[in-house]
C-alpha cells in the first residue's frame, strides 16, 4: 500500500535530493569509506566478515556526511574531520548490529541481517569491537569537546534502546514518551555527528548550538517518516519487511495516535496484537486500515514535518554557502521519502 499525503503548496513531489550534498563531500566520503574498511580489518577473521556485510550492503552514509558537510560549512580545513566521520558511521553501524538482535530482525537493507549469518553473539560482539575502533579514532584527533559530544551519544544511545525495550508491547506509551525514546536512540547520533563539525572548525557556542538543533531535529523527523513508512510505504524503500514493526511488537507513533483514537473493540485488538503477540492472519491489514481511519500516519507524517522545519530553521542564521543549501536540501529529502 502506498501512502499519499498532500504536500505543501508550491513543492513539487519528490523534487529534493540527497545528491548535491553526496557531490560536495564525495572526495572526503571517499577518504572516510577507505578508513572504514581500513578500521574493520582483524586477524579475527569473522570480525571483517561480519562488519563489511553491513558496511558495503548501501546505506547512504547520511550521519557521516552530515559531520564532513558541517565542517567544511565552518570553515574547517583539516583532517580530523574525516576520523570523526568514520567515527560516527561506525556507532550507527554498531547500533544496527544491536539492533537487530534486540529486534530479532531478518533483513537489514534489503538483506539478511547479520545475526541470521553469524548468530547473536557474532553481531553484538562486532558490534562492540566497531565501537572500540570508533573511540580510538575520537582520541586521534584530539578534540576533548569532540570526543565529549560523541562519547555522550553513545551513553545516551543505549539509553534510548533500554527505554524503547521498556515501552514495547505497552500500549499505555504515550506521545511524549515515544519522543523521549527516539530523541535518544535515533536523534543523538545525528545532532552529534552535525555538532562536532563545529567544534573541530573552532567555533563558538552560538554555532554548536544551531548544528545540534538541525542534527536533533533531522533526527527525530527522519525516525517518524520511518515509522510511517513501516505501514505505508515499501520493502524496497525500508530494507526490510513492511510491518516488521508490528510483527516485532513496537509502539511506534502511527500506533500511540491510532489507539488513542480507536473505540474499545479497536483497543483490545492492538492489546492482543502488540502487547500479547497473538497476530494472525489479516492483522497487519487491519492494523493499517485502522491506522488509515484515524489519520495516524499521515499526523506522523505531519509531526516529522514539523520537526524538519525546526531543523531548517536552525540553520538559518550561518552565511549562505552551498554545504547550507545542501544540508537543508537533506530535510526536504528524509521527509519526502513518505510520498
Amino acid at each position: 500500500m502506498g501512502l499519499v499525503v498532500s504536500l505543501d503548496e508550491g513543492k513539487k513531489k519528490g523534487s529534493a535530493k540527497i545528491e548535491p550534498l553526496v557531490e560536495l563531500v564525495s572526495a572526503d566520503m571517499n577518504r572516510v569509506n577507505e578508513l572504514i574498511l581500513s578500521k574493520a580489518g582483524s586477524d579475527v577473521a569473522m570480525i571483517p566478515e561480519v562488519a563489511n556485510h553491513l558496511i558495503s550492503s548501501g546505506g547512504k552514509r547520511l550521519r557521516p556526511m552530515l559531520t564532513l558537510s558541517a565542517a567544511r560549512l565552518c570553515g574547517y580545513r583539516g583532517d580530523g574531520h574525516v576520523k570523526l566521520a568514520a567515527s560516527v558511521e561506525f556507532m550507527h553501524t554498531a547500533t544496527l548490529l544491536h539492533d537487530d538482535v534486540v529486534d530479532e530482525s531478518e533483513l537489514r537493507r534489503g538483506k539478511l541481517a547479520a545475526r541470521m549469518l553469524w548468530g547473536n553473539q557474532a553481531s553484538v560482539l562486532v558490534g562492540d569491537f566497531l565501537l572500540g575502533q570508533a573511540f580510538r579514532m575520537m582520541v586521534e584527533v584530539g578534540s576533548l569537546d569532540a570526543l565529549d559530544v560523541l562519547s555522550t551519544a553513545a551513553a545516551v544511545i543505549a539509553e534510548g534502546e533500554v527505554m524503547q525495550l521498556s515501552a514495547a508491547k505497552h500500549m499505555s506509551t504515550t506521545e511524549d514518551e515515544y519522543l523521549a525514546v527516539i530523541r535518544a536512540k535515533t536523534a543523538a547520533l545525528f545532532s552529534a555527528a552535525a555538532e562536532v563539525g563545529p567544534i573541530i572548525a573552532g567555533l563558538g557556542r552560538a554555532e554548536r548550538a544551531a548544528f545540534r538543533s538541525y542534527g536533533t531535529n533531522l533526527g527525530l523527523a527522519f525516525q517518524l517518516i520511518d515509522d510511517a513508512l513501516d505501514y505505508g510505504g515499501s520493502s524496497a524503500e525500508l530494507g526490510k519487511k513492511v510491518g516488521d514493526d508490528f510483527r516485532e511488537g513496537k509502539i511506534t507513533l502511527p500506533v500511540v495516535l491510532a489507539y488513542r483514537r480507536g473505540s474499545e473493540s479497536e483497543r483490545a485488538f492492538w492489546q492482543r496484537a502488540l502487547e500479547r503477540g497473538e497476530i494472525g492472519e489479516g492483522d497487519l491489514e487491519k492494523a493499517i486500515g485502522l491506522l488509515r481511519s484515524h489519520h495516524a500516519i499521515e499526523d506522523t507524517v505531519e509531526r516529522a514535518r514539523h520537526f524538519g522545519s525546526v531543523s531548517r530553521d536552525a540553520l538559518a542564521p550561518l552565511p549562505e554557502s552551498p554545504h547550507k543549501d545542501a544540508l537543508l536540501e537533506v530535510v526536504d529529502f528524509c521527509i519526502e521519502r513518505a510520498y
